[in-house]
């Protein structure tokens, strides 16, 4: 019996041993998962610390430099240039000055005023004794045409036919008005039928087809695509002459010793991009404020969907092309082998950037420019540029946001691998085909 026992005692001794050491083995398992999900924490906050400090490098070294302080101000320059000159030669133009020959008809008024408000021009009429004077006045560029009767307009220079000016189009106007207003003399007419034929309706138009689709395109969409172009453009030549200069002189080594090239490109894109935002912000700033300040029309009816979208479209473009520019930088020494890398790579870009001019001008959107809103090369033109024809939606524009942003982080998967395998390498040109030989 006692042997027993002390057999059960043995047996149960040896489970307590097993289950103690299965439940700190658990025990030791569970705490290296802390400890792995605690060290791959501080690893991503690390992470983040170095893209965050390259970053700050990379706008602090922008900042400092002069090609930004000049290049904003001559890009602001030229914005209020662009808002501020067509609103004071608007001002001008719209102003008419006649001058009626004494003894004129007392209508010649009546109608120099109808026509003048059928155009949207501010009338000043003033009289003088006789048609010499009325000559000299104009010789002397005092007054814009003179009216000596009903059979006679003068001006300095007659409007050309193509001229549609609307100084133009009131010379051509009154002279039309004029000439009825003598042949309603000449025929003896009632004041009540002149009247009637003054105000005679147009007859119906009957069409066999609709209208075409066409639209006016919004100013600011057109605005807003000069200034992507230029601006990305800037950015992308500085991520290109930055990767590569680094690299040529070596100083891509020293950093790599301690950054790894995903976090040292990520930080470059970065910090640049923060540099383009607050550049494009300060811009669009400036030319609201401009508007504002001499009445400009350019932004009125703006709608704020038509602002948001040029600036979000900049913001993704960057993106997008910051990515290429930076692996093409990285294959290359010399500025003529990063041209002839990256040429290829901004066919799209070019060629978006004319065909939005095009289609914004037209007024109407193809089918091939609808299809290349969804495509990430070509969005940041053709996207903002329906936006402006009022030709998309909601919906058609978050997918386009979506795609971009899929195909960014494609192309920045591409980018960081081309970029982490030919930083180093020296001695040329990096060919594709070396990139993609075995390591």
């Amino acid at each position: 019996m006692t042997r027993a026992l002390a057999i059960r005692l043995v047996i149960a001794a040896l489970v307590l041993v097993a289950v103690i050491r299965r439940a700190w083995r658990r025990r030791q398992r569970a705490g290296q998962r802390v400890s792995t999900r605690a060290n791959q924490r501080v690893s991503s906050r690390a992470d983040r610390s170095v893209v965050l400090l390259v970053a700050a490098r990379e706008i602090r070294q922008r900042l400092r430099g002069r090609v930004l302080k000049v290049s904003t101000l001559v890009i602001m320059l030229a914005v209020v240039a662009v808002i501020v000159l067509p609103t004071i030669h608007s001002h001008t133009s719209s102003r008419v000055r006649l001058a009626v020959v004494t003894g004129a008809p007392a209508s010649v008024d009546a109608l120099a005023a109808r026509t003048a408000t059928a155009l949207g021009l501010r009338l000043r009429v003033s009289s003088v004794p006789s048609s010499s004077a009325g000559r000299a006045a104009l010789t002397a560029n005092r007054v814009d045409l003179v009216v000596t009767d009903h059979s006679n307009v003068v001006v300095a220079r007659a409007p050309s036919p193509t001229d549609t000016s609307p100084s133009a189009q009131f010379v051509r106007d009154l002279a039309n008005e004029l000439g009825t207003a003598r042949a309603v003399a000449a025929a003896g007419l009632s004041p009540a039928q002149a009247d009637a034929l003054a105000h005679a309706a147009p007859v119906t138009i009957t069409a066999l087809s609709g209208s075409s689709r066409r639209h006016l395109v919004d100013p600011t969409s057109i605005i807003g695509i000069i200034l992507t172009f230029v601006l990305l453009s800037q950015y992308d030549q500085w991520i290109l002459t930055g990767v590569m200069e680094e690299k040529s002189s070596r100083v891509i080594e020293v950093l790599l010793a301690a950054v790894k090239p995903l976090q040292l490109i990520a930080g470059k894109v970065l910090g640049i991009g923060a540099v383009a935002l607050a550049q494009g912000t300060l811009i669009v700033t400036t030319a609201l404020v401009a508007a504002s300040a001499v009445g400009s029309p350019i932004l009125h009816g703006t709608a704020p969907w038509v602002l948001a979208s040029s600036l979000l479209w900049l913001v993704l473009g960057y993106v997008f092309y910051s990515w290429v520019f930076a692996a093409a930088g990285s294959m290359a020494e010399r500025m003529d082998q990063a041209q002839s890398l990256v040429f290829p790579l901004t066919v799209p870009l070019i060629a978006a950037y004319v065909y939005a001019l095009s289609t914004a001008s037209s007024g109407s959107a193809s089918l091939l420019f609808k299809i290349l809103a969804y495509f990430p090369p070509t969005a940041l033109f053709a996207m903002p540029t329906l936006v402006g024809l009022h030709a998309v939606g909601v919906g058609g524009f978050v997918a386009s946001v979506v795609i971009d942003l899929v195909g960014t982080y494609l192309i920045a998967r591409v980018a960081a691998a081309v970029y982490r395998r030919a930083i180093l390498r020296t001695g040329g040109r990096v060919r594709w085909r070396d990139l993609t030989r075995p390591r």
